[in-house]
């Protein structure tokens, strides 16, 4: 977009401008502000509004940050277009594959606290046992909880347990399958942290001075980019 119009200033506005431009149709004209039109109030009001929020929510950069080039807005990020706008990716024309993620995480404990657990002596019952029937329930609930994921039909949920006596710390590993056009390293993860969580609910009368640490996802098969071992 040309027509005469001087970039002097505000540099960054004008290439997210062109960017949202040439995706459409654009018919650029030129028309003298006039206040008492309704249509240029409405476009001042919400154009002003855009820029207060862009001023709120543009982060500051670091020194680091500020001698180095601006990657265009959006570059490598599946769930932002071009202007920086959230989105949910298209996977309509994606085949479906094998998806299988696989993460981790650790619930330490004091030492009296992980006895009560290993012997289901906790006050509401069977620690173990509950946590991983939230944690299977909330992989099927990860698109209700995670805004931009796609519903997926889970084939498998498996969630494990690992007791280390000696650390006072539960494992917790995490598996989940499905045949589709996307991964499930989400579901996976959500199951893992809301395991972690409800073992902390079902021992937190006894310590609330238990940590949730190194929620992970260790290893996802399956699209486009194949297996990857993180671990």
């Amino acid at each position: 977009m040309a027509k005469g119009w001087h970039r002097r200033v505000n540099r960054d506005l004008w290439e997210r401008l062109d960017a949202a431009a040439s995706q459409r149709k654009v018919r650029w004209q030129w028309i003298e502000r006039d206040t008492k039109n309704p249509f240029h109030q409405e476009a001042h009001i919400l154009a002003t509004n855009l820029a207060s929020q862009g001023e709120r929510l543009r982060p500051v950069p670091s020194e680091k940050q500020k001698g180095q080039p601006k990657a265009p807005i959006g570059e490598g990020l599946t769930h932002v277009d071009a202007l920086g706008r959230p989105r949910m990716v298209d996977v309509t024309e994606k085949p479906d594959t094998r998806r299988e993620a696989v993460a981790k995480c650790l619930v330490k404990m004091k030492a009296a606290t992980f006895d009560l657990l290993k012997e289901g002596n906790m006050p509401k019952g069977d620690v173990l046992a509950v946590a991983q029937l939230a944690g299977i329930m909330a992989a099927k609930q990860t698109p209700h909880i995670i805004p931009l994921c796609h519903p997926v039909l889970i084939g498998d949920i498996k969630v494990e347990f690992g007791l280390d006596e000696e650390a006072s710390v539960v494992e917790i590993t995490t598996t989940v399958k499905s045949i589709g056009k996307t991964g499930v390293e989400m579901e996976s993860l959500t199951a893992t942290a809301v395991t972690a969580l409800t073992i902390y609910d079902m021992c937190k009368a006894v310590d609330r001075g238990i940590q949730i640490d190194s929620i992970r996802l260790i290893r996802k098969s399956g699209g486009k980019s194949g297996i990857v071992n993180l671990e």
